[in-house]
């Protein structure tokens, strides 16, 4: 101590210029020291590393939509007057032609069921008398085909011309039959809206009623035209579907029969499964931009779920097991060689794997990796505070691009 105090002693008896020149040598003795010891060794590049396991990975392509149907239709009828009798009640099941409700027809319903009726037997008549043409036609194109059978070669002109007149009455006679059918169908369909009778279109689940006994169902301004009122609806038992746009990137991968994940932005915190039903494979382009669309049947019927609500979809294209993974963040692409970064002895280094399906967080590590190994999956400079995080430059590769995920 008594050597210390006389060092400072004298150091202090030296003149100011001597102290300030001392002093600022030390410091920069320190400096020196600092940044060739402490400070080089703060500013290496600290890493942020995961290890690779073993798991389950899911290769998918994902797509968004809407819910296209439901299953949902509306019961409506055109009938007009006094309803008389509601048979069933909201949440009731019902059958295919069940009487759900009876009404008391007013004059201007009275009078447009008696027009409907009337369009229903003209519509018959013609039925009947297109099949009794078609059926005359047949006779006519199998006799004269019977005349000239063996003369494929020696056909006269005569032959030929009575032939093609009679085939070519035949499939008009045919097209004439199908016209009046459907023809017959609408009038049967708008007579059967007319009557005071309501029935259910399907089997399903009724809802939504909106009829009460003696509530009068009022018919449009003009008594030659009612119109069509929506008096319930019912659920039926198939499943919703969902049709989703795909990228030509995407859509060869898409398969019928794949399945599928589905989540609705409006219930997000639910998860509907399906499969694919449908691929669209001539697609539609709009500002050149081309799209298919895939239709996908839910597995499952929710009442929550409700025609046009925006959907995405996770198209599973392949899953495998008890397999190495490694974080897709870990893991580019160099010249279509897959790079690993690893961290041994606290250095980065870099080697060659051979990956295999790839998912939205994880590549498949078929060779090159071990199980446990650390892997670099970001770095963060010591001297950025903003603590930024280098990107790894894989990017869809392997052959998984587009919406892959």
């Amino acid at each position: 101590m008594p050597q210390i105090k006389r060092v400072f002693e004298g150091f202090f008896k030296k003149s100011l210029l001597f102290r300030i020149t001392t002093l600022l040598l030390a410091a920069g003795m320190v400096w020196l020291v600092y940044t060739n010891t402490i400070g080089k060794k703060s500013s290496m590049p600290q890493f942020q590393t995961a290890k690779v396991e073993k798991g389950t990975i899911v290769s998918t392509v994902s797509a968004s939509g809407q819910v296209l149907t439901t299953n949902i239709l509306s019961i409506t009828t055109e009938a007009s007057g006094v309803v008389k009798k509601v048979n069933v009640k909201d949440t009731d099941r019902v059958f295919a032609g069940q009487k759900l409700a009876e009404v008391t027809l007013d004059t201007a319903g009275l009078e447009k069921n008696a027009q409907a009726f009337a369009s229903l037997v003209s519509a018959q008549n013609g039925v009947n008398s297109a099949r009794n043409s078609y059926r005359s036609a047949v006779a006519t194109a199998e006799k004269v085909l019977d005349e000239v059978k063996g003369h494929d070669k020696d056909e006269t002109f005569t032959q030929k011309e009575s032939r093609t007149k009679a085939e070519v009455a035949r499939d008009n006679a045919y097209d004439g039959m199908k016209s009046a059918e459907a023809n017959l169908a609408a009038a049967s369909l708008s007579y059967r809206s007319t009557t005071p009778i309501i029935t259910a279109p399907f089997s399903g689940v009724i809802g939504s009623i909106n009829l009460v006994e003696g509530m009068v169902l009022e018919s449009a301004a003009s008594t030659t035209s009612i119109n069509s009122q929506r008096v319930a609806v019912i659920k039926g038992d198939s499943l919703p579907v969902i049709s989703v746009g795909l990228s030509e990137v995407d859509v060869p991968k898409v398969k019928v029969g794949q399945k599928v994940t589905v989540t609705l932005d409006s219930l997000a915190d639910k998860t509907f499964t399906g499969v694919v039903a449908t691929v669209d494979r001539v697609g539609a382009t709009i500002s050149n931009v081309t799209s298919y669309t895939a239709k996908i049947k839910l597995d499952s019927a929710s009442g929550e779920i409700l025609p046009n609500m925006a959907a995405t979809a996770n198209v599973i294209l392949d899953t495998k097991t008890e397999v190495l993974i490694a974080p897709a963040s870990a893991i580019s692409t160099r010249d279509g060689i897959s790079i690993a970064r690893v961290l041994k002895n606290g250095k980065e280094e870099e080697i060659q794997v051979e990956a295999g399906l790839v998912s939205d967080t994880g590549v498949e590590i078929i060779s090159g990796l071990a199980e446990g190994e650390t892997v670099i999956t970001g770095t963060i400079s010591a001297a950025r505070s903003s603590g930024t995080q280098t990107r790894s430059i894989f990017s869809g590769g392997f052959g998984i691009g587009g919406g892959s995920r």
